[in-house]
């Protein structure tokens, strides 16, 4: 079974790609981005957990 850990992260809309591309890097898998009830967009990531 694989466990994930979650993260929310939010976006500057003009540099979402080389933001997006950073979290890929270390991994992190975009699940949704979703705008905050101020307006902001905000990702929402995931990533296998590293088993021991």
């Amino acid at each position: 079974m694989v466990l994930w850990e979650y993260f929310t992260a939010p976006l500057i809309n003009h540099n979402t790609t080389a933001i997006l591309n950073n979290f890929g890097s270390e991994g992190w898998e975009l699940v949704t981005v979703l705008q905050s009830p101020e307006g902001a967009l905000v990702a929402y990531l995931k990533r296998p957990v590293q088993q021991a």
